[in-house]
């Protein structure tokens, strides 16, 4: 097994690299020269105040450095990756604050052995430098039933801490009771993790092995496997999983938490999981939660504090009261912060219902035209259920094979509304109920396609439905087409074929009463043309413009149904096949 890709100049450099880039960015951060220490540039704006310096390994990212600014960190010390940081840079990293003319300074540090010792030994090393200096140490893993001597790890619950004690620290609070409120929040904070996959650091094999389709449960933020192995569920049975362990009274690392409670909620990705899978672990707990009578007062939702690649997720928890979230609300200007409203999330209502459907739907009534449009919509239809393998076939040469299902899609919606409803004798309004089935049933490209065009088309039919009216509706629809699809004729599109036919309709608008089938006969003989012509054009427009020109020798599967549509409404209104 070899180490896994990872995109790095170095392995050795990897960290040195990573804080330059996050702090080249910032603009409001600074380096200290021979140490991985990260410090606000405007240190001189924290005289007289308490400063809070907090960080340990790296791989962590947006911690530490991102909660760095005005009402949360002073500084960060970063270790290697998944390491401790050196008492040197520790040290280093107090004194500048010292330097800065701090009234004191606090390190919030995480349970780990490591942090312990090299903070614990840089706070000694300040207090006989006469830095007045104090330590927190954050310890919310609710991981074990029965902690060892260690401890319970510091996790992600650590980035509440890091708020609560920047916004005390922001109004001015002296460090024993910056110290004192903090200490007392820790109590009520508890975070459990769960991961699909492992992690590894650069240069190095995964940490564990996971087979496909497990999870593990309870690990840690530095690549250790966690308590308990289980097959993957559904979200909505992890996230239950996950709070009930947390909140299990018989575990001596639970967090108590009971009905009536409120709580601030981070939903926080170990690193690999998507955006919508977050999302979706985000609402199974807030309900979860909301279920068993807990008041959800605020929710993170995002990358806080990552364990490098790892495909997982933790949950984090804080009883809050309303000085908690007074603190946890007030501004900070660290960039990985979230911008949070201020709302409680439980007990609002976050649906609106949709304005109201226009009710001239409701007002259609039956013409003359009702019966032959009847019948070249069921002709459509038709062709296009019979031609459905067709198009998928030629749309898997140059795109993702559903051309066929997504016409099959709209014929089957129409087949489905025409029993039920009466076809308007006005074009307009029938080309306008069309285009809504066509938009809500056909999706995809080329369900807004075909929608921008009958809409359009149906704007020039309210009142008129003459030949000329038509060819005039047909180029309108053609247009709007070609002006949001961004397609033009000769870029192998649907278009290729539905051009030159609209361009041979429009003599409907000077041609004699007995003229009028000779020329859609040939608007349909010019699609079909139209159509073949595409197995010669390079694409320009549309999935298929992605592929290699050698690889696309069919014909487009739109320019192709575009020429059935129209020979079956030719052939519907007495056409010769």
């Amino acid at each position: 097994m070899k180490p896994q890709q990872k995109l790095l100049n170095s392995v050795d450099r990897c960290v040195d690299e990573a804080l330059e880039g996050i702090v080249s960015s910032s603009g409001c951060l600074s380096l200290l020269r021979g140490h991985r220490v990260v410090v606000r540039a405007d240190l001189e704006a924290l005289k007289g105040r308490v400063a809070l310096l907090s960080g340990g390994g790296s791989g962590h990212e947006p911690a530490h450095a991102g909660y760095i600014g005005s009402g949360m960190l002073s500084a960060a010390v970063a270790g290697g990756v998944f390491a401790s940081p050196p008492p040197a840079s520790v040290l280093a990293a107090i004194l500048s604050l010292r330097d800065a003319g701090v009234s004191g300074v606090l390190l919030i540090v995480k349970n780990y052995t490591g942090d312990r010792l090299n903070f614990g030994l840089a706070a000694e090393q300040a207090r006989n430098r006469g830095v007045a200096v104090e330590m927190v140490i954050v310890a919310d893993d609710c991981a074990f039933d029965q902690p060892s001597k260690a401890g319970r790890r510091g996790l992600c619950g650590t980035v509440f801490v890091h708020k609560l004690a920047g916004a005390l620290a922001e109004e001015g609070c002296p460090l024993d009771e910056i110290v004192s409120k903090v200490t007392e929040a820790v109590k009520g904070i508890g975070t459990l993790g769960v991961s699909l996959s492992p992690c590894s650091v650069p240069g190095c094999l995964p940490s564990f092995d996971l087979p496909a389709g497990e999870m593990e449960l309870g690990l840690g933020i530095h690549g250790e496997p966690g308590i308990k192995r289980s097959k993957v569920t559904s979200a909505d049975e992890v996230v239950k999983t996950m709070v009930d362990h947390m909140t299990n009274p018989a575990s001596q690392s639970h967090l108590s938490l009971k009905s009536g409670d409120s709580v601030v909620l981070c939903v926080n990705n170990l690193g690999a999981l998507s955006c919508l899978e977050i999302s979706v672990v985000t609402r199974s707990a807030i309900r979860y939660l909301e279920g068993r009578g807990v008041r959800v007062a605020r929710v993170m939702s995002g990358a806080f504090m990552t364990s490098l690649e790892m495909a997982g997720v933790s949950l984090s928890m804080m009883r809050a009261d309303q000085e908690i979230l007074r603190l946890f609300d007030a501004r900070t200007t660290a960039s990985a912060w979230p911008n949070l409203s201020t709302v409680c999330i439980s007990g609002k209502s976050y649906i609106l219902d949709p304005p109201a459907k226009d009710m001239q739907e409701t007002s259609h009534t039956e013409g003359p035209l009702s019966d032959v449009m009847r019948k070249a919509l069921e002709a459509v239809c038709s062709s296009l259920l019979q031609r459905q393998e067709e198009l998928n076939s030629l749309d898997r040469a140059s795109g993702d094979g559903d051309c066929g299902n997504t016409h099959a899609q709209a014929a089957k919606a129409i087949q489905e509304w025409l029993p039920s409803h009466i076809v308007p004798g006005c074009p307009g309004q029938l080309l306008s109920t069309l285009a809504g089935l066509v938009q809500e049933r056909m999706g995809g490209s080329s369900g807004a396609l075909y929608s921008l065009f009958l809409t359009a088309a149906a704007a020039l039919l309210k009142d008129r439905s003459d030949p000329a009216a038509w060819a005039n509706a047909m180029h309108a629809g053609t247009d709007a087409m070609r002006w949001y699809g961004g397609a033009d004729p000769g870029d192998r599109t649907m278009l290729d074929a539905l051009c030159p036919a609209v361009e041979e309709l429009g003599r409907l608008t000077t041609a004699p009463p007995g003229g009028h089938m000779a020329i859609l006969q040939a608007a349909v003989e010019k699609a079909e043309l139209g159509a073949e012509s595409t197995r010669d054009l390079t694409a320009r427009a549309g999935r298929a413009s992605y592929i290699a020109t050698v690889h696309v020798t069919l014909p487009d599967p739109g320019a192709v149904a575009i020429a059935a549509i129209l020979r079956a409404v030719f052939e519907a209104l007495g056409g010769q096949k």
